[in-house]
């Protein structure tokens, strides 16, 4: 069992994970969700759906609609707004540095859910640009970020990851086997830096290198543009800064600047 599956299991905390588990599952379907989709999602029986979302509903952390079906809490916003203190105007800076020096939008990622959460972006200033909206979760295989993330996980890690959300193609140009992405995360060890090329979106390139902070372990930074700015020139430039970048976050980050 890897380090990821046997964290998804630990006995004193289950039904805090299964509260955690409807959460991530309403965040991921914004125009609300019923018990039978929630129960359906996250594997749990009806009668347990029912019973947390009842509890989350009690504290505000989620809402019933008018048609019965269940959308995350207002009180959810004042949690963002307290975590986003975590990021920081440094971490802003960082990401601006970034975006003047090449030009394209510089975004931070959080492994979290078996996928990767944008926290922190910083758009290009150019008309036709790469914008995330915060709080989006994309696959981890299919992403510059992500593949990041996965090349430092160890292999059984990796493959938790695989079994929970699979490896589904979205482009023509996304790794759709175990043996693709085991290739390509020894690549991204050697060379120190991740590409993702049109895998998640057509047109578009990102690379992204990990962060390596001790109490928040899956962390990456990255920079995304369409592919006629993106080139492998501007790849290789833009790898260099991002590696300067990841040091200056992890400190910023650890909190030892």
């Amino acid at each position: 069992m890897s380090n990821l599956d046997r964290a998804a299991e630990p006995a004193g905390v289950q039904s805090v994970l299964r509260a955690l588990d409807v959460l991530e599952t309403l965040a991921d379907r914004p125009g609300g969700s019923t018990v039978a989709d929630i129960s359906s999602s996250t594997r749990l029986p009806m009668a347990t759906t029912h019973r947390l979302l009842r509890t989350l509903v009690d504290r505000g952390y989620a809402l019933q609609l008018a048609d019965r079906r269940y959308a995350l809490g207002l009180r959810l916003v004042t949690l963002g707004s307290a975590a986003n203190v975590l990021l920081g105007s440094g971490v802003e800076a960082v990401l601006r540095d970034l975006v003047d020096e090449l030009g394209e939008t510089a975004n931070v990622a959080l492994f979290t859910g078996y996928q990767a959460e944008y926290v922190a972006q910083v758009p290009s200033r150019h008309s036709m640009r790469m914008f995330t909206e915060l709080g989006r979760r994309v696959d981890l295989h299919c992403t510059g970020v992500g593949k990041a993330m996965l090349a430092r996980l160890s292999a059984d890690d990796v493959a938790a990851v695989v079994r929970r959300r699979g490896l589904p193609r979205l482009t023509e140009h996304t790794i759709g086997t175990p043996e693709e992405l085991r290739a390509e995360l020894a690549r991204i060890t050697s060379r120190g830096f991740a590409v993702d090329d049109e895998e998640q979106e057509l047109g578009v390139r990102c690379v992204a290198v990990a962060i390596e902070v001790a109490n928040l372990p899956w962390l990456a930074v990255s920079v995304s543009g369409p592919t006629a700015r993106m080139t492998d020139a501007v790849i290789e430039r833009a790898a260099a800064l991002l590696q300067g970048a990841a040091t200056r976050l992890a400190a910023e980050l650890d909190g030892t600047r």
